[in-house]
């Protein structure tokens, strides 16, 4: 059988839903939005470009449900259908290439840069370590009002992508943000209905599940991306997550990523030191599959690690998973899709980005500005700069970020 034969091979989803072969962009934060948070025709040409590599599944980065909510500058909202006719050429750049489009839907949480939006909130007024609270605010805790309002607007949120043509919503429930921070023993810290045993914490992430399937119906796949284990202190573990998927699988998700690590332990990018089995297995988070393919029969992806046509062959071969995630990869090679699926490597390579600076390298949000930069390229028409220094990357995307910062808080003043 040649290489690339898995990699080939359909997927069909619970509801019905077919994927033309087993290889999925994972969510990368494009900010590619206007600063007052509207899609942008560079969207179109960014997903169009990925669509023509021959992927089976992409899904988008970072579409907020709450402008009052913004993860960075750019940030996409969809709270209501005003940009209903943007979002038809946004979704149409994939499907009508074949290519299913699915939407992340998000809320931040308190991991929203300081000075973004009048307030943060969270499960819990809990503060980031000490060395990130220069660049992050202590966040007020969320009262029932404001949970039973987020839950709604993930559900609004969800049925206007339905209307406007994509293929379906994926909820971010991973790498610190809100719904990640519910399932989080150290980031809910609540003693109500809401927090303070593993049932009460996945509550949340039940309930915002449960409004989108309500507003959208059985036949249009919903996803979520779960962390297998946030890796910080008093974070949630991999037996919790593992109880939170089945959860989730019971309920009657379609598809579950599996990521994990957060800003302040980013083992989702490679940052954290890994496994030598880890390491020549390519894949972050595969044992973490593997464990849990032995109870849930849902359809498995993994994001983190993959290097090569022959190590993501070998990890669809194992059974542990039915998806392989890609993300970093195509930010640099657009085109790698189409390398992977005749079995060939792509011939660039992800690579550590540092700036020598200790603080930025540790965290996560290195990786997101260097990354940001080359999708941006992409969507304007050219092609990305994989050797692009660090710190350099780095300095230039603090200035605009800082710039957007002010400019978003104007417009929204």
């Amino acid at each position: 059988m040649p290489a690339s034969s898995l990699l080939n091979q359909p997927l069909r989803l619970p509801n019905g839903s077919v994927l033309r072969n087993r290889l999925a962009k994972s969510a990368m934060s494009e900010a590619l939005g206007t600063y007052d948070n509207h899609p942008t025709p560079r969207l179109v040409t960014l997903y169009r470009r990925w669509a023509a590599s021959g992927i089976g599944l992409l899904v988008t980065g970072n579409v907020m449900v709450d402008r009052r909510a913004l993860g960075e500058p750019g940030n996409v909202v969809i709270e209501d259908a005003a940009d209903l006719p943007l979002l038809r050429q946004w979704a149409s750049a994939a499907t009508s290439q074949g290519v299913a489009l699915w939407v992340q839907l998000n809320h931040p949480g308190k991991q929203s840069p300081k000075g973004l939006n009048k307030r943060n909130l969270s499960p819990s007024a809990v503060p980031f370590r000490p060395d990130l609270k220069a660049f992050f605010d202590t966040p007020h805790e969320a009262t029932e009002a404001e949970i039973q309002d987020i839950i709604q607007r993930f559900g609004a949120s969800a049925a206007i992508c339905q209307q406007a043509g994509f293929s379906g919503v994926q909820i971010h429930g991973a790498h610190g943000y809100l719904v990640s921070q519910f399932l989080s023993p150290h980031h809910n810290q609540r003693t109500d209905g809401w927090g303070g045993s593993p049932e009460k914490r996945r509550r949340f992430v039940l309930a915002v599940y449960a409004e989108i399937r309500r507003r959208v119906g059985p036949d249009f796949p919903v996803g979520i991306k779960l962390n297998s284990a946030d890796f910080q202190r008093g974070g949630m573990t991999e037996d919790e997550s593992a109880a939170t998927i089945r959860a989730l699988a019971e309920a009657g998700i379609d598809l579950i990523e599996v990521s994990g690590g957060t800003y302040e332990a980013p083992a989702m990018t490679g940052v954290t030191a890994q496994k030598a089995s880890t390491a020549a297995r390519e894949a972050y988070f595969l044992e973490f599959a593997e464990t849990l393919r032995r109870t849930v029969k849902v359809p498995l992806m993994v994001t983190g690690g993959f290097r090569s046509a022959a190590g993501m062959n070998a990890a669809l071969e194992s059974g542990a998973l039915d998806l392989v995630g890609v993300a970093r990869l195509l930010a640099i090679d657009p085109d790698a899709p189409a390398h992977l699926l005749r079995g060939e490597d792509s011939r660039q390579r992800v690579r550590p980005i540092r700036t020598g600076i200790a603080l930025v390298d540790r965290s996560a949000m290195m990786e997101v500005f260097w990354y940001t930069r080359q999708l941006k390229r992409i969507a304007d028409g050219g092609e990305p700069r994989p050797g692009e220094g660090g710190l350099w990357a780095f300095l230039a995307s603090v200035t605009h970020g800082g710039w957007g910062n002010f400019r978003t808080r104007r417009l929204r003043a």
